[in-house]
C-alpha cells in the first residue's frame, strides 16, 4: 500500500509541475535560472526520450507500453518477485514516471518537458523522465548486486550443506 501512495504522490508532484510548464511557462517558452546553463524551457516532446520517433503519432504506442510495463511491475511486486527494497522503489520509480508521461500523452497528445540543459546540450525532460532514469538506474544495481536467482540460492544452501558435512 505504501508503494502505491508513494507512486501516487511522485505522479501527483509530476502532473503539478507540468501543469505550470503548460499553463505558464509556454507563454515565456524559457526562463534561464543559470544563464546559457540551465533554463526552464517549454518543451511539446512528442516522441519517446528525447524526442525519438517523434516524426509519426505514436502516442498509444507509447500509453499502451506504459500500461503494460505498469502491470508488469504491479505484478512483479505483488507475487514479491522483487527481493530487496531497493529494488521495489526502482520499480516504484520506473511505474510512476510512465504513468505521469502516460497521462500527457493520453490528455495532450505530447509530454510536457521543461529542464534544458544548455551546458551540456542535452534533451530537455521532465520530473517523470527523472523517475524512469533514476528507477533504471537502482533497478540494474539492485539485480547486479542484490537480486539472488532461485536456482542459485537452492545449489548455494546445497554447497554450504555439502562443505559442511565434509568438514565434520
Amino acid at each position: 500500500m505504501l508503494y502505491f501512495i508513494i507512486a501516487v504522490l511522485m505522479i501527483a508532484l509530476d502532473q503539478a509541475v507540468k501543469y505550470w510548464a503548460y499553463t505558464s511557462l509556454q507563454a515565456q517558452h524559457t526562463i534561464p535560472l543559470l544563464d546559457n546553463i540551465f533554463h526552464l524551457t517549454y518543451v511539446e516532446n512528442r516522441g519517446a526520450a528525447f524526442s525519438m520517433f517523434a516524426q509519426f503519432d505514436s502516442r498509444w504506442i507509447f500509453t499502451s507500453l506504459a500500461v503494460i510495463i505498469t502491470v508488469a511491475i504491479i505484478i512483479a511486486l505483488r507475487k514479491h518477485w522483487v527481493q530487496t527494497a531497493l529494488g521495489r522503489w526502482s520499480l516504484v520509480l520506473v511505474a510512476a514516471g510512465a504513468i505521469g508521461n502516460a497521462i500527457d500523452r493520453v490528455v495532450h497528445g505530447f509530454v510536457v518537458d521543461f529542464f534544458d540543459f544548455r551546458l551540456i546540450h542535452f534533451p530537455v525532460f521532465n520530473i517523470a523522465d527523472i523517475f524512469i532514469c533514476v528507477g533504471g538506474v537502482l533497478f540494474i544495481v539492485y539485480f547486479m548486486f542484490q537480486h539472488k536467482d532461485e536456482q542459485k540460492s537452492i545449489e548455494d544452501q546445497n554447497t554450504e550443506m555439502t562443505e559442511q558435512d565434509d568438514h565434520e
